[in-house]
This record gives structure tokens, sequence and C-alpha cells, in this order.
């Protein structure tokens, strides 16, 4: 994986078209409702989870007036008062695991969908926790690295921001950061000058299982990229090390 960072072969990624854009600013909408509703607030500067979603929103070059309509909505009496976080575990073919978090206001109706999915493409859906114990949840943070900062330099950056660990890439790298510090890390190193990529709260597998065989990895693929399609699909995440070829199709 010379080059590339570990989290670059396990995140999934969607094809920078307008469509998949519309659908990610869809998706980022649900959370920004959900947070405005759990956090109680439509200040990021007072809702720590709306701060962190905003912070999202704008990595996935999200216009502001998205996303200052979408808090207004969330603050209204509007749409999103009735979504539901939910998360799903399973196995996708050849053992990996796979987590699915949706956000729905049909539970029966995704539940089944899932489902669907799973087994359709050789998985299996499977019950609360069985795969989760092999994830722990973590701050991702992003950045470009494209003027090449070595690994001393990326270490020492995150550090002086209070993250716990980072990953360098030929063009990008990846902080990791206590869940609960996101916002304040990505603070920090937004006044340090780095230009981010994604932000986000995630699960991160504690170890990867390296898929070599093509037919395998075209398999586990196809999993993901449908189960990633749904409508209601905020997050798909696996422990699979895919060959980068198939990441990136």
């Amino acid at each position: 994986m010379s080059g590339h960072n570990k989290w670059s072969t396990i995140k999934h990624k969607k094809e920078k078209t307008d469509a998949a854009r519309g659908k990610i600013f869809t998706k980022i909408g649900r959370e920004i409702a959900i947070a405005v509703r759990e956090g109680g607030s439509a200040d990021p500067n007072v809702n720590s989870k709306l701060k962190d979603v905003v912070a999202k929103a704008k990595a996935n070059n999200m216009p502001n007036e998205n996303i200052m309509r979408s808090i207004k909505k969330a603050a209204g009496e509007g749409e999103g008062n009735n979504y539901k976080e939910v998360t799903y575990e399973g196995y996708a073919p050849g053992g990996i695991a796979v987590i699915v978090e949706v956000v729905t206001d049909n539970l029966n109706r995704t539940a089944s969908e899932v489902r669907h999915i799973f087994d359709k493409c050789g998985g299996s859906l499977g019950s609360s926790g069985c795969v989760s114990y092999k994830f722990t949840r973590k701050g991702v943070i992003e950045i470009d690295n494209s003027k090449g900062l070595d690994e001393d330099e990326l270490m020492m950056l995150a550090m002086d921001a209070g993250a716990d660990d980072v990953e360098a890439g030929d063009e990008s790298a990846v902080i990791y950061t206590d869940p609960n510090d996101l916002s304040a890390v990505r603070d920090s190193l937004e006044k340090a000058g780095c230009t981010f990529l994604s932000v986000e709260r995630a699960m991160v597998p504690n170890m990867t299982t390296e898929i070599s065989d093509p037919e395998m990895a075209e398999k586990i693929t196809r999993l993901i990229d449908w189960l990633d399609d749904y409508d209601d699909t905020q997050n798909v995440y696996h422990d699979a090390d895919l060959p980068e070829t198939e990441e990136e199709e």
C-alpha cells in the first residue's frame, strides 16, 4: 500500500458526479435534521453535533445556502422530525464484516430492503453486535497533503491539534481523533491552514482483511455499492482491504 493511507483502501469512494453529489447533500441534510433535533439548537456554536455535520457538509463542498436551508428546515416543525437512526450489522461474501448506518422514517421497509440487499449479494444480515466489536468509533479527518509533508511533520501537526494518530499518503493524510475531540481538532487544523477532504465520525476497523482474489473483491464491492446506493443509507463500513482499482471504479 506504498504511497496510500490505509483509510483510502477501506473507505468506500463514490464518483464525483452531479447525481452523486446531490445524493450526498440529501444524506447530509438528514444528518442536519437529526443533529438539530437531538442537540436542541440550530446554532452550530451551541450544538456540537450540528457543528460536526456542518464541517462534514463543507468538506463535501455543500454550498452554504444549502447548509443554511437544511438547518432552517430542521429548526421548524418540518421534514426530519420522524427520522430515526438505525444500525445494521452483517457479513459480506468471504466473512467480511459490514456495518450499515441508515436514517429512515419507516423501520419495517428499511429492514426488509437491507436484508434483501445482503441476500442478493451473497452476504447475510446478522444480529446487533455481531461485527461491531471489530470496529472502533473515531473522528476521522482527511486533509490534502499535496504539499508533501512527511510523516514526522504530519505527526507533529496532528499532535499539536490534539489528535491521536495520523496516516500519510502521497496526496492526502488521515488524522484520527477521539470522536468527542473531532470539532476541536478540526478547528485547530483549520487555523493551521489545512484543506479538508472529509470530516466525519466513523467506524474504523481494528484490523483489515486483504482481498487479493479479483472475483471475491468484485462480490464484496457489489454489496458495498448496493448498500451505499440505497436511499436510506448514510454510511457503510467494512473491514475489507480491497484492491485500489476496485475502490475507485
